[in-house]
């Protein structure tokens, strides 16, 4: 384990902005967490556990460690007929290990095929995409107590999840190190179809019963139809959780805006799509400095080069306060500002 000094993090976060940690680690193996808490700098400054760095806004220079989880990973840990148990350490790429997870037929997370991340920032976050959430195929997550120096694991049950939410962003934030996640997958060929957008793809293709493969496939060409790519525009994905509503209040706004895309949590709960409440607002496209709003996809913000993360910080502030004026909805970033 070594520890850098002042350190570059323009190569460890999509939106590629230019910032430096004090202190910068890489974490490859359970020795190097060991070796790293027993240092005690983690008691003595503050730190900032970094995987992919595609859900990050770095707004200035980070004053303490950036610890940089890069182990890597994927063991078979059971099977039968049906299902199959598969471990991935915390700092495997996601989009590879899904592609890898299609390729071997197993079920489960084609849906959230190319989306940016690793393993371990996946499950904190509880990703999802297309109908499906990352914590529906987790068993249990095993992680480094910063509190008393030991490994330990949770099952799914006690992880808390939610819409873009885990126990680690609330209870054991700073307090736990993700090193690896036990998923389990279906060797049957059942998938979810049920998303609109992927419907609509399906049915124009003929497609009446499809594979894992052609869910995975389609997935990728719709994300690759309207996302920028991180490594020709710097990015972190969607930026705003997309907001729940009552049913009272979606009433209200479809008097005035009867096209709003929404859907149905429980009888009284609806989500909207905080990408279209963006363009409706007049954003989509628009440029502001080195920073601005996707042209085909109003929920991601982006930059153009030689930018600061504080004008993503002031667009995402217009944004919201936009939002609020013309619907009553204060939008919240997906993002994480450091």
């Amino acid at each position: 384990m070594q520890i850098i000094k002042n350190y570059s993090l323009k190569d460890y976060n999509t939106f590629g902005f230019d910032v430096n940690a004090s202190s910068f680690v890489s974490i490859n193996t359970e020795n190097d967490l060991i070796e790293l808490f027993q240092s005690g700098i983690l008691r003595e400054c503050t730190f900032f556990v970094l995987g992919g760095g595609s859900n990050v806004l770095f707004t200035q220079d980070y004053e303490g460690i950036v610890v940089h989880i890069e182990n890597k990973g994927i063991h078979l840990v059971s099977e039968d007929d049906n299902r199959i148990i598969i471990n991935a350490s915390a700092g495997e790429v996601w989009e590879n290990f899904v592609d890898k997870m299609v390729e071997l037929n197993y079920g489960g997370i084609e849906n959230l095929a190319l989306i940016p991340g690793y393993c371990g920032s996946c499950a904190v976050q509880n990703i999802g995409a297309y109908g499906v959430e990352i914590s529906d195929t987790i068993i249990s997550i095993r992680y480094f107590d910063l509190i008393s120096g030991t490994f330990k694991n949770i099952e799914k049950a006690n992880c808390n999840y939610g819409y873009r939410d885990s126990i680690f962003k609330h209870a054991l934030k700073n307090n736990a190190i993700i090193t690896d996640i036990t998923f389990g997958f279906t060797k049957k060929s059942t998938t979810n179809s049920s998303y609109g957008a992927l419907n609509k793809e399906l049915d124009k293709l003929g497609i009446i019963n499809p594979t894992i493969q052609d869910i995975a496939t389609i997935v990728k060409e719709i994300r690759q139809s309207k996302l920028p790519n991180v490594k020709e525009l710097g990015n972190a994905g969607s930026f705003f959780k997309n907001p729940y509503i009552s049913k009272l209040q979606l009433i209200k706004l479809q008097q005035n805006y009867p096209d709003l895309i929404c859907y149905p949590i429980d009888e009284t709960t609806f989500k909207l799509a905080a990408g279209q409440l963006i363009e409706l607002c007049g954003w989509k496209g628009k440029a502001v400095g080195a920073v601005g709003v996707h042209a085909k996809q109003a929920l991601i913000l982006v930059h153009y080069g030689n930018g600061v993360g504080q004008e993503i910080v002031d667009l995402s502030n217009q944004i919201i306060e936009d939002v609020n004026k013309k619907f009553g909805i204060i939008l919240s970033p997906e993002v994480i500002f450091v």
